[in-house]
């Protein structure tokens, strides 16, 4: 395996613990990560962070390599010398586990087919339900409470940790194994027994709102998102303006951030990021579509690529951002193969906007904050933008 530099939420805190794939809102995938092109494989904003000392990528990798020489294992080596490490965005896989992840990059997973968020008091609730799937075929609905995985209580529990009970991280569960669900409608509390099944993502939709204005919805950066933006793009009438719903998206591949990028912008700087100290950047391909109106709408789960996107689109005013501060996780992971084949991601870096902000930890501030209704708002931007003739 080379290497490959990510922009990631972390998988796993530990043996047994969550671990978060690639869509964050989505139950049945989890959380997204986000992959730079470059050397081959591929906390609520504000929160100050530490930065991993420089090194502890080596002393990882070292710790694995001495427990692998005395019989040991390396992934359990590698997971105590990540958490010494103060290193919040490392993740640590087993083969098994990092074979799906890149999986889910390309739009699969393994789940049932649930979208649910946590409420203000801890709650689980479903929030979608994914046609055909599993979940539908057993009459489960939006507004749903979800209140236990195979036993589990989940109420106060992370969405990730939820995500990790969903998929059945823990035992490497695949597809046709079994999942309980414990469930709540009212006043109405059951019990479904689920079979958990290979779906695919559809991370790119789009829809024409009454005023003219295309909206184009990205759940994640898996592979051909930009192509699909493109298409969507330039089948858009003409002169329609366009508005870019960024919001849940916790990221991907940023290099399909990148060519969406290059959808809306004729070249230039996307990002610049570092790797241990070696400053990097990223930029647009040439001959992007830089007449039509865009809104970019985020909110606090625009998460990571999402939010590279967003800053570019923003510093090189391409962009009206409309909505609330994004989450604010900009910083650079890349994966170390292990001795037994397990994979280390670990943070090397940190990546900043075009104008040199940095991300991490801070979130990008729109430019028309808004809580409530932020659809519409953004439609009601878009208008005012005016015809691009």
């Amino acid at each position: 395996m080379s290497g490959r530099d990510l922009f990631c939420q972390p998988r796993r805190f530990g043996r047994g613990a969550a671990l978060t794939l690639v869509f964050a809102s989505v139950l049945v995938a989890g959380a997204a990560t986000g992959a730079l092109p470059g050397d081959g494989r591929r906390s609520a904003a504000g929160e100050t962070r530490e930065v991993p000392p420089a090194g502890h990528a080596r002393d990882v990798t070292r710790a694995a390599q001495e427990a692998a020489a005395v019989g040991k294992s390396p992934m359990e080596a590698a997971e105590r010398a990540v958490s010494r490490s103060g290193d919040r965005w490392a993740a640590v896989y087993s083969a098994g586990e990092y074979e799906e992840f890149e999986e889910s990059l390309d739009g699969r997973y393994t789940g049932v087919g649930l979208w649910a968020r946590r409420d203000a008091q801890g709650r689980i609730e479903v929030t979608e339900v994914r046609p055909g799937s599993p979940a539908a075929g057993a009459g489960i609905r939006p507004g749903d409470r979800l209140r236990s995985v195979d036993g589990h209580v989940v109420d106060g529990r992370p969405v990730t940790e939820v995500v990790s009970l969903l998929r059945g991280d823990a035992t490497d569960a695949a597809a046709g194994t079994t999942v309980t669900l414990g469930l709540q409608r009212g006043p109405r509390a059951w019990r479904e027994t689920l079979r958990r099944v290979l779906l695919s993502t559809d991370p790119v939709t789009v829809r024409h709102a009454t005023g003219g204005a295309v909206v184009i919805r990205i759940s994640a950066f898996t592979k051909g998102v930009g192509d699909a933006v493109r298409s969507a793009v330039r089948a858009a009438p003409a002169g329609a303006g366009i508005v870019l719903d960024l919001r849940g998206n916790s990221g991907g591949l940023v290099a399909e951030a990148t060519a969406t990028a290059s959808v809306f912008l004729d070249g230039g700087l996307v990002a610049t990021y570092d790797v241990d100290g070696d400053q990097r950047a990223l930029h647009a391909d040439p001959g992007g579509d830089t007449d039509r109106p865009l809104v970019a709408l985020v909110d606090g789960g625009t998460m990571s690529a999402a939010e590279l996107l967003t800053g570019a689109l923003q510093d090189r005013g391409r962009a009206v951002v409309v909505g609330s501060r994004t989450f604010g996780k900009g910083s650079v992971q890349m994966p170390s193969e292990l001795p037994d084949g397990s994979v280390a991601e670990l943070t090397v870096g940190h990546y900043r906007t075009p104008s040199g902000r940095a991300v991490d930890g801070t979130g990008i501030t729109p430019d028309l904050e808004v809580t409530h209704g932020a659809l519409e708002r953004a439609e009601t931007v878009l208008g005012g933008l005016g015809d691009p003739s």
